[in-house]
């Protein structure tokens, strides 16, 4: 235990309030990337753009990267009868571009092979030899070459018909080893690994801090933290001893200072972290080991871990033997990146495993990105309602007329709520709720729009005769109730394309530049901004100018995904478009089952299928 826990803790705050660093977990080479590596990556992104959207001049680090060293390493490559380092550039090349194609936004893609980062891992290492947190001695125990790491008999189950052992966490077999390791005091640091943990927040969600604590309710031993040479060769060497390599979690866990330039002073403007996002597999090593050696070094630990759940495919555990792991790249051809981003971010929720499901999947991108959204977008963007292409202004009468409608103050307390609600859910990371907020705002637009009934007011009346004046006026005054209707479509989607931002970067940009926001205009602050529902005199000011439209043609904004029925089936789907939504109340969604089918009787069977 450290001697003084106020100096140990006093510094964990203490971070420039004009950086921010955020950390995906650096992922394991031992096998292609799948949709729980991008969600990781596309959590962390997600709250970086959120941050970036409120604090534009902050500086900003997001890193990222591959973890290429340990005994998996080395067997992976075997198999593919490559040398390792091969191996490992083309793993690592291959998550560097996915994450790029989803638009991760990281300022760092690190390896663990890599000089800077071996030069980190033996002055990390020397220093907790020199502060006396490491000792050699012999160890013996149970270890799991899978997991790489020893457990203890409470962490295992006896299969008594094979007098084998397994990980009851991994399943993974287990080995009785013997060997000399070096052993880091981790018994000695308990306390202040649990006073750590329980500082409000440190842990999200709530369950996984209840987790780590019942943890660290038992005694803590010591852990080995080096590997014999001879065992596992593809490591960095233990600093001054050949005959040792570092234990691979923790030389994967100084990644996070290998980024932010550690060992140079200069990293210390970015520690510690405000944010590091992980699978919940790998809790343990994060809200324990983890902090346990940056307070052993005399470093804070991490302001927040953000701990998410795993993905499930059609309720089935992701896995090689059941051939349904989820290729992002074989994925993305038929929902793209940007879709299965939004997919992911939607659906995901950390407290508990989501389920990837094609049904699911093609029902949610159709109805709410290609629909709800982007056929809003199509509708005011329409030649036929907005023949001179432009974003145009409010006029103070059809504003007052028009807010007299109860589906328009509907669009209106919607919109009056947005900020504050979305606010808070990024800031809980809580992204499906962010995007249930806002296709509940788009459902009052699209409901305002058909209730206005702009086409309506499109074709000029006749101005011939007696009556000339009166047709003049009246097609003066349709000329602004259109245009006042489309302005506070456009105006509600301009607020909902940059509070979706963080979530869909790429679909986001597209809708706010056929727009023609300025990109200076995209910010937080900006949302309040020229908003009919925020400011009702908006129509009086110099900011309620007409302006052309984005250069953009092409207002489609997702297109629909249609698939064979072929398709679904071989996808491993049952071919059932009555699949229950999460987000329907049982009403609308039987409704909708009995219209569906009826539909289906008269329109006889179909080779394709729009879901």
């Amino acid at each position: 235990m450290l001697t003084n826990k106020l100096n140990t803790f006093r510094r964990y705050c203490a971070q420039a309030s004009n950086t921010f660093y955020a950390t995906t977990p650096i992922f394991y080479v031992n096998a292609a990337p799948h949709i729980g590596h991008l969600y990781s990556a596309v959590i962390t992104d997600a709250i970086c753009r959120y941050q970036r959207l409120r604090q534009p001049e902050q500086s900003l680090h997001l890193c990222t990267g591959t973890d290429e060293h340990g005994t998996k390493i080395q067997q992976a490559a075997s198999v593919q009868a490559v040398p390792v380092a091969q191996y490992c550039n083309d793993i690592s090349a291959r998550y560097r571009e996915v994450f790029a194609e989803a638009g991760v936004a990281n300022t760092d893609f690190i390896r663990t092979t890599e000089g800077r980062h071996k030069q980190a891992v033996a002055q990390f290492w020397r220093t907790l030899n020199a502060r006396e947190h490491i000792y050699s001695a012999a160890y013996s125990g149970w270890y799991c070459v899978s997991d790489e790491t020893f457990l203890t008999d409470s962490q295992l189950r006896l299969d008594t018909a094979s007098n084998t052992r397994f990980s009851l966490e991994s399943g993974h077999p287990v080995e009785w080893t013997e060997e000399t390791n070096y052993m880091f005091r981790l018994s000695n640091l308990q306390d202040d690994v649990l006073h750590w943990v329980k500082q409000g927040g440190r842990i999200r969600p709530g369950k996984f801090e209840k987790i780590l604590l019942d943890m660290l309710s038992e005694p803590l031993p010591d852990v080995s933290v080096s590997r014999p040479t001879n065992r596992v060769h593809w490591a960095i060497p233990v600093p001054d001893d050949d005959s040792q390599t570092v234990y691979v979690w923790l030389d994967a866990l100084i990644n996070y200072l290998t980024s932010v330039g550690y060992p140079d002073e200069k990293f210390r403007s970015y520690w510690p972290p405000n944010v590091q996002v992980i699978g919940k597999d790998i809790l343990k090593f994060h809200g324990i080991y983890w902090p346990a050696f940056l307070i052993a070094a005399g470093l804070e630990p991490p302001q927040q871990l953000f701990v998410h759940s795993h993905w499930t495919v059609d309720g089935q555990k992701m896995s090689k033997s059941k051939q349904n792991v989820v290729d992002p790249v074989v994925a993305a051809k038929t929902y793209t990146m940007e879709g299965l981003r939004y997919f992911l971010l939607r659906e995901g929720v950390a407290h508990s495993d989501g389920n990837f499901s094609n049904v699911k999947a093609l029902r949610i991108l159709n109805s709410e990105l290609a629909d709800t959204l982007g056929n809003l977008l199509s509708r005011a963007c329409a030649k036929s309602l907005n023949p001179r292409q432009v974003y145009p202004c409010l006029h103070a009468v059809q504003l007052d007329d028009l807010l007299r409608m109860d589906a328009t103050k509907r669009l209106q307390d919607a919109l009056q709520q947005i900020e504050a609600r979305c606010a808070q859910h990024y800031a809980d990371n809580n992204f499906y709720l962010v995007v249930d907020t806002v296709i509940s705002t788009l459902h009052a637009a699209n409901n305002f729009f058909e209730t206005a009934r702009p086409w309506e007011l499109k074709r000029p009346l006749a101005t011939g005769g007696t009556d000339a004046d009166a047709a003049n006026a009246r097609n003066i005054e349709n000329f602004e109730r259109l245009e006042t209707i489309i302005a506070m479509t456009m105006d509600t989607l301009r607020i909902c394309g940059i509070v979706l931002q963080p979530i869909v970067p790429q679909l986001c940009g597209k809708l706010l530049d056929k727009l023609a926001v300025p990109q200076e205009q995209r910010l937080w602050r900006n949302l309040g901004e020229c908003c009919f529902a925020m400011s009702p005199s908006i129509s009086a000011s110099n900011e309620n100018v007409t302006r052309p439209l984005g250069a953009r043609t092409d207002a489609v904004l997702f297109r629909r995904i249609q698939l064979d029925e072929s398709e679904l089936l071989a996808a491993g789907q049952a071919y059932k478009l009555q699949e229950k939504r999460h987000t329907k109340p049982d009403g609308e969604e039987n409704t909708n089952k009995q219209t569906k089918q009826k539909s289906n009787k008269k329109a006889g069977k179909s080779k394709k299928v729009a879901l």
